[in-house]
């Protein structure tokens, strides 16, 4: 009996870390529909209020973080599951912090013109953040969730191949046909920000597929 109840205190004390992952997952879903709103329109004031949503939330996500280290040390887990999941809270983080970078940027560079192939960037992102709000619950459980965690760090990855694919599609079309050199710059380093959201988003996959195969061999 006391070794049934050590097992179930372990699980609660992994299932109660899953709603920060939630909330970690909400933020980085709106923050990136921000972005894809943020590039639907011209006006410089708007950009800058929602560079301003973004940072809010950036800011609430930090704090997060921080409240979820609190909470995962000295917990009763082994110590290569405490780094997993530390792994993917921090990479999760990291996803926000770049989804602010880029608002920032548009903000900075006060570009001409938003090409679709840089809204197509900011649907990708969108959609890596909310496979990955599917993705972190699935993780109070990672054994039994293996399959339903395999698929969607697939999408993540599959998501990520297209946002490479339409940064350099996007890279040769302003070299091509923009002759302004210095708005060319603007496209290009504003697209260099939108294709690292979403190699940020994969780098959470890769540490989740990494927790998943610990699970496995274990």
């Amino acid at each position: 009996m006391n070794i049934i109840r050590s097992f179930q205190h372990l699980f609660a004390r992994k299932t109660d870390l899953m709603p920060i992952f939630a909330q970690q997952a909400a933020f980085l879903s709106q923050a990136s529909d921000i972005l894809c709103r943020m590039l639907e329109s011209m006006d410089s004031a708007q950009w800058r209020l929602s560079h301003k949503e973004i940072r809010a939330l950036e800011h609430q996500g930090d704090a997060l973080l921080t409240e979820f280290r609190e909470q995962i040390m000295g917990r009763p887990m082994t110590p290569g599951t405490r780094a997993n999941f530390i792994t993917v809270a921090m990479s999760m983080d990291d996803c926000l912090d770049v989804v602010k970078d880029a608002s920032n940027a548009v903000n900075i560079y006060d570009p001409k013109k938003i090409d679709n192939q840089l809204k197509e960037l900011a649907q990708l992102i969108l959609a890596e953040a909310k496979a990955l709000q599917k993705l972190l619950p699935l993780l109070v459980n990672v054994r039994k969730n293996a399959a339903d965690i395999t698929l969607l760090c697939d999408r993540i990855t599959e998501l990520e191949h297209e946002a490479d694919e339409a940064y350099e599609g996007y890279i040769g079309y302003i070299f091509t046909k923009e002759e302004d050199l210095r708005e060319m710059t603007k496209y290009k380093n504003l697209a260099e920000l939108f294709e690292k959201a979403t190699d940020s988003g994969k780098h959470v996959a890769d540490c989740v597929r990494i927790m998943l195969l610990g699970n496995s061999e274990n």
